[in-house]
């Protein structure tokens, strides 16, 4: 059986997980990455995408809009501006979170930053199944 490190990932709302897991694959701002046991501290900040994580139990996905991830070798924590189980999103909700980008970039100071997020959340939307 595969090493597991603790997983924990909590939005402002409410916890959203916290389990045992072999891999947490995190949508990186810099680029994606998978976190195992044995991981190198990194701390690394969250673009909008989903965010799968494998356990014993099998894969759950979320989708989160920004936050940040703690890595060590033994623990995951992700602290997600919104997170929401992929099984409870819903068009309405994926159009909200759009809705909700959109004004954020409307006011932006760093336009390609909000321009970048923007297409992060799109692709989100499609990754998603949306």
């Amino acid at each position: 059986m595969a090493e597991t490190l603790q997983f924990d990932l909590v939005s402002p709302e409410r916890r959203l997980a916290s389990v045992a897991a072999t891999e947490v694959q995190i949508p990186g701002a810099e680029g994606d990455l998978t976190a195992m046991a044995g991981h190198a501290p990194t701390i690394t900040t969250l673009r909008p995408g989903v965010l799968k994580v494998v356990g014993p139990e099998g894969a759950k996905s979320f989708v989160v809009t920004g936050g940040f991830a703690d890595i060590s070798a033994t623990h995951v924590s992700v602290l997600a501006e919104r997170a929401v189980p992929v099984e409870e999103l819903t068009p309405a909700l994926m159009d909200q979170l759009i809705a909700d980008a959109s004004e954020a970039t409307a006011v932006a100071v760093d336009k390609d930053a909000a321009d970048k997020a923007m297409a992060d959340l799109i692709a989100m939307r499609t990754a998603a199944g949306f």
